[in-house]
């Protein structure tokens, strides 16, 4: 599966390496272009999932604001309820494309 935004894959790997958590597709770290990401300041956390660490997006010269998340901690408990270690997987604002 890709994750594309405005004609770039930023994330590529087979789906049977994702999880689908809350509607969302989270990539596995290795599988993003990670000279695209760039680390948001931006607070927020999950009351299952735990702190999320959110990333901007570079498109050309543009910097787009948290377009994606990732749990590089999340709670001992989301893993019983999602079934996998999602630690550090990241998943897309809904502007970037997720296709097979």
């Amino acid at each position: 599966m890709k994750a594309v935004l405005n004609d770039t894959v930023i994330a590529e790997a087979p789906e049977q390496d994702l999880i689908r958590i809350e509607g969302n597709w989270y990539f596995p770290p290795a599988s993003v272009t990670s000279e695209l990401f760039v680390e948001s300041d931006t607070p927020y956390t999950c009351p299952w999932k735990g702190e999320c660490q959110y990333f901007s997006l570079k498109d050309g010269d543009t910097l787009l604001q948290d377009r994606a998340f990732s749990y590089p901690h999340p709670y001992p408990t989301a893993f019983e309820r999602v079934g996998k270690d999602f630690s550090g997987y990241l998943a897309f604002s809904k502007d970037v494309q997720v296709t097979d």
